[in-house]
Parts: C-alpha cells; sequence; structure tokens
C-alpha cells in the first residue's frame, strides 16, 4: 500500500495527517505552539516554532503508523495564509512572523488605496480590497516602522512555503498563498506589476511562483535523518488552508459550496470564471485546481461566538452538548433577540475592524436559552451574507457542504440549512486542511490523475433539508439582522474613538 502524508501550518499548531491512496486515515499527530501578543491587536509567531513542531508531528506519525517509509510517495503542505515570514540573504528569519490575524496595518492599507488609486485600480491589479490581514501593509508597516529589519529583507515568505523550504532547501511560492498577498495577480497568476511598482515593493523579495500540484523539492539528507522520512521523498507545493480545506471538502468543480464553522467562519465557492466583487466585498482566490479559482466570504467570529459565549459569559458552566440542548429548546428567531457576530470586527460582507458584536432586542422573557440560541444563529445570519454575495456574482449552487465544529451540532445543522434556504451536506471528512493537503500530494506525485479522481473518497454521510416554513421566518429576522450593522455602523466608529 501508497501513503500521502498532508502538514497544515496552522495558526494554534502544526497538524499532519498520514493517509493511504484510497483514503483511510492511518494516523494522525498535532503539536502545538503559542501566540505573541506584544501590544494590542498584534499576533506574531516564531517561524522556529512552526519548524520544531512540524519535525515532532513528522516523526510522530512515522513511528505510530509503523509503515515502511519508502511506500509514502509524497508530501504537501496547507498553511495560514497572509502571515508574514522576513528573511535575510542567510535564510535566516529577521523577526517574528505577523500573523493574518494582526490587526496593526489599518494606517498602511489604507496608504495602498492612495498609492494604487482607490478600490477599482486594486481590484483591477490584485482582484481583493487592501484588508490588515494581508501580506502587502505588513511588508509596508515594516519599512515604516523597523527600518534596520526592512534593510535586511532579501525573501518574503509564507509559512507553508518557509517550512517546505526548510524540508527541501528549495525556494518556492505557491499560486494559492500567493493570492492573498495582495501582490498576486489572481486573474494572470502572476506577480503584479503594477502592484510593485506603486508601492515600491523590491520585485526581488517574491519568490517563483508554482502551481499547488507542483512537485517544489525533495526530502533532504538532514531532514531525513530528522524525520525518519527517506532521502528524495517528493514535496509537493501544496495550498493556503482554505484551498486545501475545500480539496479535502471535495469543492473541486462548479456548483459545490463549502461552509465551514471553525473559530472563523468560511463560506467558499468552486469558480471557473475569475469574475471579482467590484465592491470587494468578498475574496477571489486562485484555487488548488489548475485552471480554476474561489470566491470566499469570511467571518471572524463564528465558533469563536459559540466559544465566547461558552467560557466568558456563561464561565464554563456547561459544556457544548448542554449548550445546544438549551438551544434546542428555543423556539426558531429567539424569541426576537438577534445576535450579531462582530466580536473582533468583521471581513465579509463589513471589512470593518471597528463592528462589535451586539444583542438585539433584548427584553425580559429572554433566559439563556434564548441567548445561547440566538448567538448560532447570528452567525448562521452571517454566513448567509456571503452566501447571498456568491450568488449575486451568479455561482450556482448545486450542493452546500457543511464542515467544523459547528457541523457537529445537530440543531446547529439545522439552523443552517433553515437560515441558508438551502439543503446541507455532511461528509465523511473530518481533517481539514491537512486531508485536503495530502490528496494535493496524490494529483502532484502521480497517485491520482487529476482531483476528480479524489471523489471516490469523500462521500457525503447525510443530507438535511429546509423548513420552507421555518426560513420563511428565519428570512424576516435576517432582514432586520442585515439593517443593524448599516444602523450601528458609525456609533462602531464613535466607540472605537473613546
Amino acid at each position: 500500500m501508497n501513503y500521502l502524508l498532508g502538514l497544515d501550518i496552522g495558526t494554534s499548531g502544526v497538524k499532519a495527517i498520514l493517509i493511504s491512496v484510497d483514503g483511510k486515515v492511518i494516523t494522525t499527530a498535532d503539536h502545538s505552539y503559542s501566540l505573541i501578543t506584544p501590544e494590542a491587536g498584534w499576533a506574531e509567531q516564531n517561524p522556529e516554532d512552526w519548524w520544531e513542531a512540524t519535525v515532532k508531528v513528522i516523526n510522530n506519525v512515522i513511528k505510530e503508523s509503523n509503515i515502511n517509509t519508502k511506500n509514502l510517495k509524497g508530501i504537501s503542505l496547507s498553511g495560514q495564509m497572509h502571515s508574514s515570514v522576513f528573511l535575510d540573504e542567510k535564510m535566516e528569519v529577521i523577526r517574528p512572523a505577523i500573523l493574518w490575524s494582526d490587526t496593526r496595518t489599518s494606517k498602511q492599507c489604507q496608504e495602498i488605496y492612495d498609492k494604487v488609486g482607490g478600490l477599482k485600480s486594486l481590484m483591477k491589479y490584485v482582484s481583493n480590497p487592501a484588508l490588515e490581514g494581508f501580506t502587502a501593509p505588513k511588508i509596508l508597516w515594516l519599512r515604516e516602522n523597523e527600518p534596520q529589519n526592512y534593510q535586511q529583507v532579501y525573501k518574503v515568505m509564507l509559512p507553508k512555503d518557509y517550512i517546505r523550504y526548510k524540508l527541501t532547501c528549495e525556494i518556492y511560492a505557491e499560486v494559492t498563498d500567493a493570492a492573498g498577498t495582495l501582490l498576486f495577480d489572481v486573474k494572470k497568476n502572476n506577480w503584479s506589476e503594477k502592484m510593485l511598482e506603486n508601492l515600491d515593493i523590491d520585485r526581488e523579495f517574491l519568490l517563483p511562483v508554482l502551481k499547488s500540484i507542483d512537485i517544489a523539492g525533495k526530502i533532504t539528507a538532514n531532514v531525513a535523518r530528522k524525520t525518519g522520512l527517506e532521502i528524495g521523498t517528493p514535496v509537493v507545493a501544496g495550498g493556503a488552508d482554505n484551498a486545501c480545506g475545500a480539496v479535502g471538502s471535495g469543492i473541486i468543480k462548479e456548483g459545490r459550496v463549502m461552509v465551514s464553522i471553525g473559530s472563523s467562519g468560511v463560506v467558499l465557492a468552486q469558480s471557473d470564471n475569475p469574475a471579482a466583487d467590484n465592491k470587494g466585498r468578498i475574496h477571489l482566490f486562485n484555487h488548488a485546481k489548475p485552471g480554476s479559482w474561489y470566491m470566499m466570504g469570511v467571518m471572524l467570529s463564528a465558533g469563536m461566538s459559540f466559544s465566547w459565549l461558552k467560557e466568558k459569559l456563561y464561565c464554563n458552566i456547561y459544556d457544548y452538548k448542554s449548550l445546544n440542548k438549551k438551544a434546542e429548546k428555543v423556539n426558531p428567531g429567539s424569541g426576537g433577540l438577534i445576535f450579531l457576530p462582530y466580536l473582533y470586527g468583521e471581513r465579509t460582507p463589513h471589512a470593518d475592524s471597528n463592528a462589535r458584536g451586539v444583542f438585539f432586542g433584548i427584553s425580559g422573557k429572554h433566559e439563556q436559552g434564548h441567548f445561547i440560541r440566538s448567538v448560532m444563529e447570528g452567525v448562521s445570519f452571517g454566513l448567509r451574507d456571503s452566501l447571498e454575495l456568491i450568488k449575486e456574482k451568479g455561482i450556482k449552487i448545486d450542493e452546500v457542504r457543511v464542515i467544523g465544529g459547528g457541523a457537529k451540532s445537530e440543531v446547529w445543522q439545522q439552523m443552517l440549512a433553515d437560515i441558508l434556504r438551502e439543503e446541507i451536506s455532511l461528509i465523511n471528512i473530518e481533517e481539514g486542511p491537512a486531508f485536503g493537503a495530502a490528496l494535493i500530494a496524490g494529483v502532484g506525485v502521480g497517485e491520482y490523475n487529476n482531483f476528480a479522481e479524489t471523489e471516490e473518497i469523500i462521500k457525503v454521510k447525510r443530507r438535511i433539508s429546509p423548513d420552507k416554513k421555518i426560513s420563511k421566518s428565519y428570512n424576516k429576522f435576517y432582514e432586520i439582522f442585515k439593517g443593524l450593522y448599516h444602523s450601528l455602523k458609525d456609533d462602531f466608529k464613535k466607540l472605537s474613538r473613546v
């Protein structure tokens, strides 16, 4: 039997998954690391922590599986998007990486709009708006705030590309991650010379760009000694976490949509046509499947809103099972209680770091169950925002596949179907981006001829239809939900100044 290894370089840790080529999960391993927050709104990590964690999880899966490593045919990687690794001429890390969740670059985002000529020009060049999480504003921040570090910069890499370099000693970027830098022409699959010129960023900082399925290098002798891998094992370029998550969920053809309720919420649809939203409300990125793209809406606090409710509002008195039971006893609409899930600002459809969470419509009749259910409903309404924008762009929807922690809750499953007004599908794969990375490795080394051959691995295990009567009722609450942000937008801004 032949095997494939997927690695996910995430924000909280590295996950490794070893699968057989028929899609069976042999073993998994993960190792966490800490977040560095030197100032409010800052989020950094040491790339060396990623590397140490990677070595550990590879060692663990090799030992636990007891496979013949000669039968491990390929490795690929997934990783957190946008986060920046600054390297000097010796390919040594200059400073801690600035992560996707870091919000220090609001000033630089405005500078990008000013230098490029506004949103219209930015959408023309890179198909995405300037947001704090993207890579380009981080480069500008470094130039303006740490000039000594900036002068040392030789290359700028993304997390999984840095780890792949450590595995192979080869220096490459990859198309799905490059798409999230704000320096890449998503439609033309090239670095945007216009962006580099307008922002005065050195072209030499950037790396040659591979397709996700290209072989980027081979395991070196030094890495083989550290990990137990075979020297020369092919390492495939891989993809951004959302692109790999899409592959691992079977979102590889038009008509399929992925809805993910993790800490953040994602609504993602594969597209054969790179038609960006001119208003920049949803993202357009290159997909791991060659010659295709995906549209994506992101809400910052999806499952995070539910965990906040559990940990902060109810002080961990209840476990998640108990919270779900309380929510189930409350009628749809939560007795008129509506929750805005903007605990840490929002990204889609409101790119607003000032937005904040709100409980609207509180009355004396509301009890714990109402608050619990309203949080779940508010997250679902936020996900519908993204789905409606994707529909607006003319993407047909044949199937909605729901993954992530929220997908494990039966009450949330039905709620999603009712609020999205779509039949939802639950699949047999729960391993996330690392699984998708393993499948990408399989395509890259020829174990699968194309992504279509992975269809047999990812199965729909259950479908849930919306209740038309409840959907109609939810639609009225959704209209109120949509209006609340616009009513409070100016107040959010005033609050941020107090």
